[in-house]
């Protein structure tokens, strides 16, 4: 398979218009393409989306964020979230200090000499907590206290809230982001790299000003390589996926030659460019130990989705402005129904698990296997079994993989051999991260006791490398080889079904995510502060809908024209 090393990584700050500031780089008409829909014409919008309190209200950023307005209306719910925020903040307090903060909170919420004392959480489960805490102030101590409270707000708390002007305003924003997207919603910019089946162009969402990378799909390439379940499997996995550390797509649209997939832009440069191309080969071990908790996060979140990636490697792992990694290009990754597993010498040379050359069985060993190659590299300045700008058959490379145990330099601390040694065990029973615990298994090894994985995976802990803003980590565009002409095929109606699967416009959580980072929801979501109805929002004064006609009406009543139509103009595409 053609591989991505550049796919995502753009040439240089020259495209940061707006990318880091909020609310910078707004079209100047960004207002017109975010007008909301009245409510009247809601109502059908209102009985098909789907009523689910984890979805609405934990999940959707938006949908999030207005039922936390709703609950600030009502003291006793203003409680309650409060009380979920201060659990979150004990979650990523550093160790030496969760303790004391974790009886502030018992103080301050589960106290009933407090005024802020939730009544809702038992005697009995606040006594539990009180005591453990003394014992061991671990991140889970109040898990079941938050349930608890989630359970609650599930109930009376959310239905009231379908019931108010926030839920409406909810659907207002869920009506936006399902408008059309075309080519006209993105400024195109330069060529990046390239794919497997067409460019990478850097672009930018005319209405928010918010920087991406685009990956083009050209229809008739596709077509030629017969790529289409694996346009589409990528397209589904990456749409299915909400990560940190794993690239998100954001938009999925067509044009007349390509399908379009708008994904994270990586400004950093990939860990290929990054071991070998910065000075020596290699990092040094704090460094590569800090990716590889990264990468493993990512791997927990597929594998949590019954996704194996099957292609890790260091060109397929991108650093962002900040220096924090994001897995990308997930073409060769596939979903593993429950209970079973698959078989598919698929991979790349070198970075592929026993089970993999031998065309075994497998789940998600793969990945873990990759892993400890990708730390042995990052260590090392080269993988454990192939040579850099050494040619060797692959015979022999997958002879190596099955017989061979890795060698060791100096540059291996104890703990570094440890974790590739059980990430490296041929037999992938034997495996770190195989043996029924997953990331678990791999975050409890002694190389990362250093790292607060809470922390990590909340994007608050600093990046052992910083990306200097003025530094190209890619290839000059002149550098990047032009896709030949596809000659001798057709595109025809049939496959209009397939392009339809993969263009389905804006993505949920990345489009609220947007929304919100580029302040465009602080903007528009203007909500009375006394809790009256915004005209938007008001059943008074609205029109009246027209009845319902008859069947005989509606296939014999006179259909006379508004007076407003033309056949020429065409309403402006709005996001």
């Amino acid at each position: 398979m053609a591989t991505e090393s550049a796919d995502l990584v753009a040439a240089g700050r020259s495209f940061h218009i707006g990318g880091t500031d909020p609310g910078k780089g707004h079209c100047l008409k960004w207002e017109k393409w975010f007008r909301f829909s009245d409510i009247i014409d809601l109502e059908n919008f209102r009985e098909v989306h789907k009523k689910d309190y984890n979805s609405l209200c934990e999940r959707q950023p938006i949908g999030r964020l207005l039922f936390r307005q709703f609950c600030d209306t009502r003291p006793e719910l203003r409680r309650c979230v409060r009380f979920l925020d201060a659990v979150a903040e004990y979650e990523v307090t550093p160790d030496e200090k969760r303790k004391e903060y974790g009886q502030e909170l018992l103080d301050m919420y589960l106290s009933p000499k407090s005024e802020d004392y939730i009544p809702e959480v038992t005697e009995e489960m606040v006594t539990k907590c009180a005591e453990r805490l003394q014992e061991d102030a671990c991140k889970e101590l109040f898990m079941e206290c938050t349930k608890l409270i989630h359970d609650y707000l599930s109930v009376a708390p959310f239905a009231d809230c379908l019931d108010s002007m926030y839920y409406s305003r909810f659907l207002q924003w869920k009506w936006l982001e399902r408008q059309p997207v075309t080519k006209n919603t993105f400024r195109q910019y330069r060529v990046l790299g390239k794919g497997g089946f067409g460019e990478v162009c850097a672009c930018q969402v005319r209405a928010t000003g918010k920087m991406y990378a685009c990956k083009k799909l050209e229809k008739k390439r596709i077509k030629k390589r017969k790529g289409e379940s694996m346009a589409l499997n990528e397209k589904q996995i990456l749409e299915k996926v909400n990560s940190r550390f794993v690239v998100s797509l954001a938009y999925a649209y067509e044009t007349k030659d390509a399908l379009c997939l708008v994904l994270t832009l990586m400004n950093g440069g990939d860990l290929k460019f990054h071991i070998y191309h910065m000075g020596d080969a290699g990092f040094d071990e704090k460094r590569a130990v800090f990716y590889s908790a990264e990468i493993g996060c990512g791997l927990e979140d597929l594998h949590r989705e019954r996704i194996v990636y099957r292609d890790l490697k260091p060109e397929n792992i991108l650093l962002d402005d900040h220096g924090h990694i994001r897995i990308s290009d997930l073409g060769l990754a596939v979903h593993i129904p429950e209970g079973q597993t698959i078989k598919g010498r698929v991979g790349t040379v070198g970075y592929m698990a026993p089970e993999v050359v031998k065309n075994d069985r497998y789940t998600f060993s793969p990945d873990w296997w990759a892993l400890g190659c990708l730390l042995y590299e990052m260590i090392e300045g080269q993988s454990p079994f192939q040579q850099r700008k050494k040619k060797i058959k692959r015979e022999e490379v997958e002879r190596l993989v099955q017989e061979v145990e890795e060698e060791y330099s100096s540059k291996f601390s104890e703990d570094a051999k440890s974790l590739c040694k059980m990430l490296l065990a041929k037999d992938p029973s034997e495996r770190l991260g195989c043996q029924g615990g997953g990331a678990s298994e791999v975050k409890a090894h002694h190389i990362f006791r250093s790292i607060n994985f809470k922390r990590l995976e909340a994007g608050m802990l600093e990046a052992p490398f910083i990306p200097d803003p003025q530094a190209i980590y890619c290839k000059d565009v002149l550098d990047i080889e032009q896709f030949s002409t596809v000659k001798g095929v057709e595109l025809e109606a049939k496959d209009d079904s397939f392009y339809c699967k993969v263009s389905t416009g804006s993505v949920s959580i990345p489009w609220q995510n947007e929304m919100i980072e580029t302040e465009c929801f602080k903007e528009l979501n203007v909500l009375n502060l006394e809790s009256s109805v915004p005209p938007d929002l008001d059943w008074r004064g609205q029109p009246s809908p027209p009845p319902k006609q008859g069947l005989m009406q509606r296939l014999f009543g006179r259909q006379e024209c508004c007076g407003n139509c033309s056949d020429s103009e065409e309403e402006p595409t709005r996001l």
